[in-house]
């Protein structure tokens, strides 16, 4: 019976045809990167680690085995970690900020959940770095990092501002811009900590909030308000500030809520207010209240002295 263990011949053959590059006739050999795709291809791998882990866990060997490379090839690229964490992060950031970017085209609240979805994306994809060196907590933020996060904010902001299309943006404008986005930001985290809500509430939410902000805002400036009616104007029922609205619209049939906010917003009296305890309302109302009382005084009069 002939013997199946190969001989050293066939066995060296064998490796030889399963060798990269070394195969049958018409297998091509493997290419070899250049130095500018071997730097992509790190800071691609390095990426997503760093999106998978926060920075401070995840090492250059892992960097290495994860890219096919070896240590101190992955060294001859980059001169640290640290270097290489923030070329990944500027490439995120370029990515993120890219999201933001949106055709001028419909409501306004649409753009801004189309946008606000495709951020929620990528912060879920980009989760446990980008929670890391938001909330502070990583030993890999630095001067560099932080600057990367400010572009993000600062593109986020400039094509909000872009789409509400104000000629002249005010202070208190850019201010809730501003705050909202710090918001987006710190919501967007807690929701990666708990996960509470389904994302697409979320999303909402925030849109939502922006609307409301910007409602707020305009109450203080008249220029903004007048904005704001054509902002209104744009919107359909079923968009985010039209949900908004249906909203508040129910939120004011629960018993009470309309007639203290009507209080709130004339200064009459309510049942529970400083009438009830026998005080004279203040301001504007009191006139409103009192004028008729004092007719019907001086119509008593009149009976009297007749």
């Amino acid at each position: 019976m002939a013997s199946r263990t190969p001989s050293p011949t066939a066995d060296r053959a064998a490796r030889t045809a399963a060798a990269p590059g070394r195969g049958a006739a018409g297998e091509r050999p493997r290419r070899r990167l250049s130095v500018d795709e071997r730097r992509e291809q790190l800071i691609a791998v390095a990426l997503e680690l760093f999106s998978r882990r926060p920075p401070e866990e995840v090492s250059i060997d892992d960097i290495a085995a994860a890219a096919g490379a070896s240590r101190p090839l992955v060294y001859h690229y980059f001169p640290g970690k640290q270097a290489l964490y923030e070329a990944s992060l500027r490439r995120a950031g370029r990515e993120l900020s890219a999201r933001f970017e949106e055709p001028m085209e419909g409501p306004l609240s649409e753009r801004l959940y189309r946008v606000m979805g495709r951020y929620l994306d990528f912060v879920q994809s980009h989760g446990p770095g980008f929670a890391a060196l938001l909330r502070g907590g990583s030993v890999a933020a630095s001067a560099g990092t932080s600057a990367v996060i400010d572009e993000v904010r600062r593109a986020a902001h400039d094509q909000i501002l872009a789409h509400l299309a104000v000629p002249a943006p005010s202070p208190g404008l850019r201010l809730t811009v501003r705050a909202w986005i710090a918001n987006a930001e710190i919501t967007s985290l807690e929701w990666l900590a708990e996960r509470s809500v389904p994302l697409e509430e979320l999303q909402l939410h925030l849109v939502q909030e922006f609307v409301a902000s910007l409602t707020l805002t305009a109450a203080r400036e008249p220029a903004l308000a007048s904005e704001l009616a054509s902002f209104f104007a744009d919107e359909r029922p079923d968009g985010p500030s039209g949900r908004l609205v249906q909203d508040l619209a129910a939120l004011f049939t629960v018993p009470g809520i309309l007639d203290a906010v009507t209080a709130l917003a004339t200064g009459a009296p309510t049942p529970a207010g400083p009438a009830s305890a026998g005080q004279a309302p203040a301001g504007p109302a009191s006139a409103l209240v009192d004028e008729p009382s004092a007719q019907a005084t001086a119509g008593s009069a009149d009976t009297a002295d007749e």
